[in-house]
């Protein structure tokens, strides 16, 4: 009996030697930097002429994320992330809020950073929110963050901070200022460049966070996003390039590597970094009138292309237990909040609908990916905008400064899915287009002199369903539908089967309250 005691109490002391490390184990410090409009070429490690230091070395010793996907438009990315769910289950299929809309993600969806806070953690958001702002309950402060800086919409001028926007139910345009400092308008900033301000502000929220306490910090760039601005310096380099609108854009990436840099640098001179997980991702695909560039795959923002949808991503951490390796498994921007809810170590429990799942083992240790398939979208509302060159993406003041109208598209609910809807639907290595995807050319390397180039005509492809194996043909150039029969019925099935489950698309028009006045601010009005 005394020597079953004594074996008992040994394994009982080493068990507790064993998992004393994990039981002792604090939650992570979670940086999440998302890009704006970033291409898939870029950056650096993907082979851009842009010089991207700080991003190679993040990337190199991290985990490189080349299977990763994300929304083809600003909104639709952002709530994903927040949510995790496909924004067919939240009504926002349809493009992106713009100023006057009076709706938000819906207010009883739980975002992020509530779960993260109900998990213990300080919670502060920096930069573009574009998530609804037309009622204060849909403010950051409202929505889990225990802090904001930033945009409550999107494209402001880099240096003045303002949004001018074309109010169509008062067919006038209003150039106002856009910038918020918790729930107050944030003034005395004119001048500061909005990469630098944005930065300094993520910086400071280091600096004064008690390290005992986990922190959640979001900073979500204006960069890479039109305007083309930029203080000269960044794009002095860059003098070998010849088109004006690729040289800003470079100079632009070049300031946001910085700011990546110097971020990382406060971490570690805080303390913070040894118990860090930093993810970086771009919310959507480059827009190439812009001077971005997705080279070598198909198309670019607002469209289901390849181009549109495969995102620049990567996680650095000293917590990755395999660092210094690409994965090639397939990840979603749904799946970030799962993830780092149980990191954080709380829980998706009671959460209704959830498309995203947990990926931390596939990142950290290479293993495979729960994830099979990744709906891209379906969007009934979608209208078709051949001409490339006054694609809606540019959302530029004061001459693009008006949001796109939209027809309805027809919808037969008797004979299964209509292959004139705007969707799209990955499965393992298959990819399913149906309708128009979106501007269809391949935009050749920058400095190119063949091939279309970003102010010629888009075709619209006259076929209504597309597919391809983009584990084989990544670019999107070899169609296979009528040699895989039996894949498109399955994935079309999938598509219908999306489809009845979705939520009505919430898209309202213009509410004329919004007009913030020639000497106010755009924010909530209702």
């Amino acid at each position: 009996m005394l020597r079953i005691l004594r074996i008992l109490l040994n394994t009982i002391v080493i068990s507790a030697f064993f998992y004393l490390p994990f039981l002792e184990a604090k939650p992570p410090h979670i940086i999440f930097i998302l890009a704006d409009d970033l291409g898939w070429n870029d950056v650096g490690f993907h082979g851009s002429e842009i010089k991207t230091p700080n991003l190679d070395r993040m990337s190199k010793s991290g985990v490189q994320l080349d299977n990763y996907y994300v929304q083809p438009l600003c909104t639709p990315s952002r709530n994903q992330l927040m949510t995790g769910k496909y924004q067919i289950h939240t009504g926002m299929q349809h493009q992106i809020i713009w100023p006057c809309q009076p709706y938000c993600v819906p207010l009883d969806e739980k975002l992020l950073p509530e779960h993260l806070k109900e998990a213990g953690y300080a919670t502060h958001m920096v930069g573009k929110w574009h998530l609804g702002m037309y009622r204060r309950e849909c403010m950051p402060t409202r929505r889990g963050f225990d802090s904001y800086f930033g945009y409550l919409a999107e494209a402001e001028d880099y240096f003045t901070h303002q949004r001018c926007y074309h109010i169509s139910e008062l067919n006038l345009t209003r150039c106002a200022l856009d910038l918020r400092e918790g729930e107050e308008v944030a003034s005395g900033y004119t001048g500061t460049y909005s990469t630098h301000l944005f930065t300094q502000k993520a910086i400071d929220l280091i600096g004064q966070h008690d390290p005992t306490k986990p922190l959640f910090l979001y900073l979500a760039l204006q960069a890479v996003h039109a305007p083309l601005q930029v203080p000269e310096r960044y794009t002095a380099p860059y003098s070998f390039i010849k088109d004006p609108h690729r040289r800003l854009y470079a100079g632009k990436v070049s300031a946001m590597d910085e700011a990546v840099g110097n971020l990382t640098e406060a971490l570690m001179t805080h303390d913070l970094w040894n118990n860090t997980v930093l993810i970086f991702s771009s919310d959507n695909g480059a827009q190439t009138l812009m001077g971005g560039s997705n080279w070598p795959l198909r198309g670019r923002k607002w469209s289901l292309w390849e181009g549109g949808v495969r995102a620049v991503g990567f996680v650095n951490s000293p917590l990755l237990e395999k660092p210094g390796t690409t994965s090639r498994e397939l990840i979603h921007i749904t799946d970030w909040l799962p993830t780092l809810l149980k990191l954080a170590g709380g829980s998706t429990k009671g959460i209704r609908t959830l498309d995203g799942f947990d990926v931390w083992r596939t990142i950290s240790k290479g293993m495979s990916s729960p994830r099979l398939e990744i709906l891209h979208n379906i969007d009934p509302l979608y209208v078709d905008i051949p001409p490339c060159s006054s694609d809606p993406g540019l959302t530029l003041p004061p001459e693009s400064a008006q949001r796109p109208q939209s027809v309805v598209s027809r919808f037969n609910h008797s004979d299964g899915f209509d292959v004139h809807i705007h969707a799209a639907i990955r499965y393992r290595e298959w990819k399913l287009l149906t309708g128009y995807p979106g501007c269809p050319l391949w935009f050749p390397r920058p400095g190119s002199v063949s091939g279309p180039q970003p102010s010629h005509w888009c075709p619209t492809p006259k076929a209504a369903i597309r597919l391809y194996n983009v584990v084989q043909d990544p670019e999107e150039r070899d169609e296979v539908s009528a040699l895989n029969p039996k894949m498109v019925d399955f994935l079309l099935r999938r598509l219908q089967h999306y489809q009845r489950n979705a939520k009505p698309i919430v898209f309202p028009d213009d509410d004329p309250k919004c007009d913030p006045g020639p000497k106010e601010a755009w924010g909530p009005w209702a």
